[in-house]
């Protein structure tokens, strides 16, 4: 797919600094650091905020620095204020898909820290791909403080690329999920599917996580079959998709369905359903009785977009 890397959280090309891991403190007087709060990144109108290292609002930070990239000479670090709490913060929706909060650091007063879902189509590609890294590798070390293999604690080392355990002696690294997400499709319809809990009136590409000893392939017409009882044939890669909600890799997969008739797995998906280019582009349009179209940013809208526009090759 020749626009393949057009998509959100893609293209950047990001220099991500590798060889200053080991000593990344030498670095911390001459660079940039974005802050994040609870995953949010802390955001003034269509950028992330450049903070000095000594700037008053990393006080509130914890005290791992991330290395992200070097960008002009300069490294980019990030920062995690998830310590610090606003002044009467609405929690009810963190980390959903309708949170619209947004929270104010005083040290930063006219930026606000905000939800990267709703952020990550008007930042810039650098900026989108630094605040997907810093969220993932954050989620990461939040939920791997122990040793996979004999339990002690392990200890942030690389810039917060590793964690290493004293006990045994085992380093442990970041981890990706391979999930496959499906463009499926017959004659001039598209299959689409909604998982509950997701807003009113939501459909999206279906997806699922790719298991072990699996090819994308095959994962692809595994679980098209297993969530909507759709047989499918060939199948071709189309593009990809770094998503940090918390830390996948959507690989986006094109494949043509040899069956139509759906039986949904009512444990995996509420409901699922063909529909035509036709109906397709007026959900796009805003226009549908009771479709609504895929997350903007998303790679399932990218893919829906570029099948409408046919421009997929």
């Amino acid at each position: 797919m020749k626009i393949a890397e057009t998509v959100t959280f893609a293209g950047a090309n990001l220099d991500r600094a590798a060889d200053w891991r080991a000593d990344s403190t030498a670095h911390i007087a001459d660079s940039d650091v974005i802050a994040l709060w609870r995953g949010k990144p802390l955001v003034m109108g269509d950028a992330l905020v450049r903070l000095r290292h000594d700037h008053p609002a990393l006080s509130d930070a914890r005290d791992m620095r991330l290395l992200l990239a070097r960008s002009g000479g300069r490294a980019i670090f990030a920062a995690d204020l998830s310590d610090w709490t606003p002044a009467g913060p609405d929690v009810a929706h963190l980390d959903s898909f309708s949170d619209q909060t947004e929270q104010a650091h005083p040290a930063v007063p006219q930026a606000t820290f905000v939800e990267l879902r709703s952020a990550m189509t008007r930042l810039s590609r650098e900026d989108a791909e630094l605040a997907a890294t810093a969220r993932s590798l954050f989620h990461w070390h939040a939920i791997h403080g122990f040793c996979a293999n004999c339990g002690a604690a392990s200890v942030a080392t690389q810039a917060g690329w590793q964690r290493d355990c004293a006990a045994c002696g085992r380093h442990h690294f970041p981890r990706t999920d391979p999930v496959v997400i499906m463009l499926i499709t017959h004659q001039n319809s598209v299959l689409v599917g909604r998982s509950p809990g997701w807003p009113e009136g939501m459909y999206s590409l279906l997806a699922g996580f790719v298991e072990p000893g699996e090819t994308l392939e095959a994962a692809v017409r595994r679980e098209v079959f297993e969530e909507a009882g759709v047989t499918v044939g060939a199948v071709s890669y189309l593009a990809s998709q770094p998503w940090a909600f918390p830390a996948s890799l959507m690989c986006g997969m094109r494949g043509e369905a040899t069956s139509t008739a759906i039986k949904i797995d009512p444990a995996e998906i509420e409901d699922a359903r063909w529909v035509t280019r036709e109906e397709m582009a007026d959900v796009f349009a805003g226009q549908h009785h009771d479709i609504k179209p895929a997350r903007p940013g998303a790679i399932a809208h990218f893919l829906l977009e570029n099948w409408l526009s046919d421009t997929l090759d």
